[in-house]
């Protein structure tokens, strides 16, 4: 029976990978990966030479049909992202969906299986260390660049849940800045009087912003939107890597 094994990767750490993916990584026909270079640094790591593909969003739809034929074929094939699990905010999850259309036959009859191997993810990873409520909470992947990003910004502003979102390095200080805008628009104007005090406390979202995860240099910022944009405005230097940022209801 040919598996599709989704697996997941290292956000950072190259040791933080389960005995079970690296069993399957070993043992595949053939590995997917976003980025074969990136891939290439973990096989090299844990020493696995099994061929590898490069699948992506513009991947073409001819290798996508030469997937499942593999399948069809009896080949066990692994899917990776160039880190954390495929399939979240990932072009992986486009993937495994045309092979349930495609395999559904397949898959209903038990003559091929897609699994998962879980691991790391960024997600998962910065809320287990922001100490912020995360029993309910909305995942929002990436911000979109230009459609759709300014009626975000208002509904994080304005939800009572915690949402989480992952951003770049070129755009997390104007996303910072959105955030201290669209903080200080939902206050009522007026004097600084007892009951806007209050309303002040009350409509405060605690920024927190986790980068370079499981790296050595991880760190987690957390404050008022203007409190962390300071912070990064005079630490430019720790504008890099990838963030996760979580906008969390007042303590």
């Amino acid at each position: 029976m040919p598996i599709f094994s989704v697996v997941a990767t290292p956000i950072g750490n190259l040791e933080d990978i389960t005995l079970r993916a690296l069993d399957v990584l070993r043992n595949v026909d053939l590995i997917l990966c976003e980025d074969t270079r990136v891939t290439k640094r973990l096989l090299d790591r844990h020493d696995i030479r099994q061929p590898t593909l490069s699948y992506h969003a513009h991947s073409k739809i001819s290798r996508t049909a030469d997937i499942i034929r593999q399948l069809r074929e009896g080949k066990n094939i692994a899917l990776v992202s160039d880190a954390g699990t495929p399939g979240i905010s990932d072009p992986g999850a486009e993937l495994v969906k045309r092979i349930r259309q495609e395999l559904a036959e397949e898959l209903k009859s038990g003559s091929v299986k897609i699994e998962t191997i879980p691991g790391p993810s960024a997600l998962t990873a910065a809320l287990s260390i922001a100490g912020v409520p995360c029993a309910d909470f909305t995942f929002l992947g990436f911000l979109p660049h230009k459609k759709g990003r300014e009626t975000l910004f208002k509904e994080i502003a304005a939800s009572d849940r915690t949402m989480v979102f992952y951003e770049s390095p070129h755009r997390i200080m104007k996303t910072l800045q959105k955030l201290e805008e669209q903080r200080a628009g939902s206050l009522e104007p007026g004097g600084r009087g007892e009951k806007q005090e209050e309303g002040r406390k009350k409509d405060q979202k605690i920024v927190t912003v986790c980068r370079e995860l499981t790296k050595v240099f991880e760190e987690v910022v957390s404050g008022s939107a203007t409190e962390v944009k300071k912070y990064f405005d005079g630490h430019p230097d720790k504008v890099r890597g990838e963030f996760v940022v979580i906008v969390s209801a007042h303590k």
